[in-house]
């Protein structure tokens, strides 16, 4: 069908399919799925509009309200909407969106599940699955295909999939991020003893290789170069604002002896901890 709504670009067209007994028990099934270029000026409230939405942006932003907040989605962001619930959307400028409202046994789980975490507006690394997935649901109706349920339902299923991936690796990313944070600390608060690549994974629970690897990725230096940069941080400290002797400085900050922290410190400063000390001595203990 050709849409004739306001402020919807003519030429822009939706499918209407009510589902079988057995879908609407079993599956995520379609209801309305369609591709409209959205005009400026666009816009669409609802108390209630029984069904899930996903739109993908294809081009340009919108202004999502759901759950009485506001959320800007932008070309390549995937929107999800209980649309049981008042919700609104639209833009001043413009956008071009591809989209289907569904339902299903399973589709409030998906949703809280998707959204718990994301909110509802996702951003996807990749979205060639997902546009796939999409548009096979639309062209399903566009081009008069025979209608199989368990196949509209494999795509919906497959989009939340996609989704829920993204969920995934979000958890993984805040996950990895607090157990760097655990080791800086554990860093911070042991510098003065042995601190070796082993001892640090066991601490974090992880392999050698693979703490390696998510040190690196998190901090941007190995764990060997982090240790040396916090000693010679801590070094630099004790040197300027407090009066203990360079030996004492050097096993304070974890050093295992006088000589390879003279020529550590001289490597990353340019000034051997004495000329370091002489430097800064003009300035206020």
């Amino acid at each position: 069908m050709i849409s004739t709504e306001k402020y919807v670009q003519p030429g822009s067209d939706f499918y209407i399919y009510t589902a079988g007994t057995l879908a609407k028990k079993l599956f995520l099934y379609p209801m309305i799925t369609g591709s409209f270029k959205y005009l400026p000026g666009y816009h669409i409230s609802r108390k209630a509009f029984d069904s899930f939405l996903i739109m993908y942006i294809k081009k340009g932003y919108c202004t999502v309200e759901t759950n009485g907040r506001s959320y800007h989605a932008y070309q390549g962001n995937v929107v999800l909407i209980d649309c049981y619930s008042p919700h609104a959307y639209g833009s001043s400028s413009g956008w071009e969106a591809e989209w289907v409202h569904y339902d299903g046994a399973a589709a409030r789980g998906y949703f809280e599940a998707i959204t718990d975490s994301s909110g509802p507006v996702i951003t996807l690394k990749d979205t060639y699955r997902f546009e796939k997935y999409l548009h096979n649901i639309y062209l399903s109706f566009r081009n008069s295909l025979a209608v199989r349920e368990p196949v509209l339902n494999n795509y919906l299923i497959n989009l939340m999939t996609e989704l829920l991936l993204v969920r995934n690796q979000d958890i993984a990313e805040v996950s990895a991020s607090g157990i760097i944070d655990d080791t800086l600390a554990y860093i911070t608060e042991h510098l003065q003893e042995e601190l070796s690549l082993e001892q640090l994974a066991k601490q974090a629970s992880l392999s050698s290789f693979y703490f390696c690897r998510l040190f690196k990725k998190e901090t941007g230096f190995s764990p060997h170069e982090y240790v040396i940069e916090a000693r010679i941080n801590a070094a630099r400290y004790f040197l300027q604002s407090t009066r203990m002797s360079i030996k004492d400085i050097c096993f304070s900050c974890g050093f295992s002896s006088e000589s390879s922290f003279c020529t550590t410190f001289k490597k990353k400063t340019g000034l051997t901890p004495s000329h370091f000390r002489a430097h800064v001595s003009s300035e206020p203990l």
